[in-house]
Parts: C-alpha cells; structure tokens; sequence
C-alpha cells in the first residue's frame, strides 16, 4: 500500500494521528481511540520507503544520526502532517499528526469569551499549556488569525514544525520553521528581536534560554504567545520559576509577575453527544492580586484566585468540565477521569 493511499484513508476516517510500524498494519487515532487499519502489516522495507519518501536530506541524516527525527510532510490536497521518525525494538516506527490546513474562527472553538478578549493585548506573554494533543496549536493559530484580520502589525512565528500556513491578511506574518529556517527556538528568537515584531508566537518554551528570551521579548513591549506541556496555570507558574537557579529566582518571579497576562490550560474531550472533540479550559488572568502572588512565590493560592473571580472570566478547569458534563457533549467517566480533584468533582456531578 502507497503511504499517500493510507493518509487518504486516514483523512477519510477523520483521524487526528497515524502511526506506521513495522510489523504492524498501520493504525489510526479517531477521537482518541485507536483503531488498526484495515490493511496489510508494514515491512521494515517499507516504513524505511516512507521515510525517505516524505523526509528531506537533512532530516533523513539527523534521523541516521539520532534515530529520531521530526519533520513536515504535505499531500497536495489532502493536508499536512507533523511527522516523527525513530527507532523501536530495531525498526521503524513512524507517528504523523493530521494537521488542519484551514485555521478556524476562534468563534467555533468552544472556548471562553475571555480567550478572545486576549487577542486585544498591546504586550505581555500569554501562555497556552496542555497536553501533546490538547489543542494548544489550533488555539493558538485562532488567536493569530483574528489578529491577523483586525490589526496592522508585524507577526513572526517560531514553530517546530509549523502547523497552519498563514496567510498574511491586515498583518504582515513571517513563519519560522525549526530545522529548516531556524537551528533553534532561542536562536531565532534573539534575533526575531531586531527583525521589528509586535507580536511574537514561540512554539515552545522549552529551555531556559528560550524562556528567558520570551520574557525578555515580552518585558520590552511585544506581545507574546507561547506554550508549556502543562495542566494547570499554578502548575505553569511553578514550572517557568523551577527552570531558574535558585539564585534567580526571585528575580524571574518579579519578572514574570510584570509580564505574564494569561494562562489558558486545555484538555480536549471526546464529544458524546456528537463527533469530535471538545476542550475543557482552566483559565488565568493576572489580576494585581495575581502579581503580587506570583511575586511572592504563593502560587499554591492560584486555584482559590481562579475559583473567586468568575466574574471576571476566569475558570477552573473542574468548573469547565462540569459544565460540558450538564451540557451534554462529554461523559460523566471521562470528566472524573480528567478533574483536577475527582473526587470533588464527583460529588458535584451526583448533586
């Protein structure tokens, strides 16, 4: 079977991953379950075809070199992919996400309100956290896109790899991928610094020298987007800090209480009351009772800040899932499965 055929059949099932392992049929994730395909096992012959195939010189050699290696690949219309290479039990293994090739409106998301608000700020970091598979790209590539078509501004993405092509609309927008146009996030972010950015999306902060720069980029009037594999916002407060010496720490604390605008946590849901997927959102805003928090190294207070101001558009992620559980788009197993406290979260949905 041609690996084209497969991602066809993929894009038919509505599958968001495809994993190609030698000697295994190729198997699909539809809305988090996965699923064998109904096709013959893969040969060591062929998923090393696949890979030379969709991969480029240079990631073919990294991949000969680590036995790991991340790279795009596209099938003229059909889609995109993001692709991992690597090695198991001495075979090829293949994990390729689906990636949407038309941004949709931050409208349709099933976000909060609030999300959009953020769109509207002139500097800071806002942080968009979450499992791998939480969303986080599309949310992200939301918030660009209506920026995109409401200001006039200078927009450079730094991304590994990149997901959504953008298109420039009201906003000139310049896309960085890693490995291709980029040798790493810290890199090109220095030096995205003198190419005149307002706003600057960082795919990851993954090390301390990135981190530094994104706040750095933030603290000098940019705004910020960026992310952290983490599931709650105390969680990703303590996550930057714990990145730090001990040494720096209080000063990366006044640091960040200056600048960090919002964190948005995500964990998509399987909808039951149709097809798809759904996200829980836990939801931070920095209040000055929020800075002084940070600040003073309180972070344990953050769930208590977010539970007393509702009002304001903040959310808790247990309040999130109980109300897509009393809507009816997500399961009472998967919402305990998933609550920050499920056992509280149980007895308020027995309630």
């Amino acid at each position: 079977m041609k690996l084209d055929d497969i991602l066809r059949q993929a894009h038919e099932l509505d599958a968001s991953d495809i994993h190609l392992v030698a000697g295994h049929p190729p198997v699909v994730r539809v809305h988090t379950v996965m699923t064998p395909m109904d096709a013959a096992v893969l040969t060591p012959e062929t998923t090393q075809g696949f890979i030379k195939h969709m991969a480029s010189p240079e990631a073919l050699a990294t991949f000969d070199r680590q036995r790991d290696s991340d790279f795009s690949y596209e099938v003229k219309g059909l889609g995109r992919y993001r692709v991992n290479a690597h090695s198991q039990r001495g075979v090829i293994g293949i994990a390729m996400r689906a990636i949407k090739t038309k941004v949709p409106p931050l409208g349709t998301l099933n976000l909060p309100e609030v999300i959009s608000q953020l769109t509207y700020l002139p500097r800071g970091l806002v942080l968009v956290t979450g499992d791998t598979g939480s969303g986080k790209s599309t949310t992200l590539a939301a918030m660009i896109q209506a920026m995109n078509e409401r200001y006039k501004a200078h927009i450079i993405t730094l991304e590994d790899p990149i997901e959504y092509a953008l298109q420039s609309n009201q906003c000139l927008i310049e896309q960085r991928e890693l490995g291709q146009d980029m040798p790493s996030f810290a890199s090109a972010l220095k030096h995205a610094l003198r190419q005149d950015p307002d706003i600057i999306l960082v795919g990851e902060m993954r090390d301390l020298e990135t981190t530094s720069l994104a706040l750095t980029a933030a603290e000098t009037g940019h705004l910020v987007l960026s992310t952290l594999h983490t599931v709650s916002a105390s969680q990703t407060v303590e996550r930057i800090i714990d990145m730090y010496p001990a040494n720096q720490q209080n000063q990366i604390r006044a640091m960040l209480a200056d600048t960090l605008q919002a964190v948005v946590s995500q964990t998509l849901f399987s909808r039951v009351d149709s097809r798809g997927m759904v996200p829980a959102v836990e939801v931070l805003l920095c209040t000055p009772a929020v800075r002084n928090i940070v600040r003073e190294g309180r972070t344990f207070e953050i769930p208590n800040v977010i539970e007393t101001n509702r009002a304001m558009g903040m959310r808790s992620l247990d309040a999130s899932i109980a109300e897509l559980y009393f809507n009816g788009m997500i399961s009472r197993d998967d919402a305990i499965a998933q609550a920050a406290y499920p056992d509280k979260l149980d007895r308020q949905l027995a309630a």
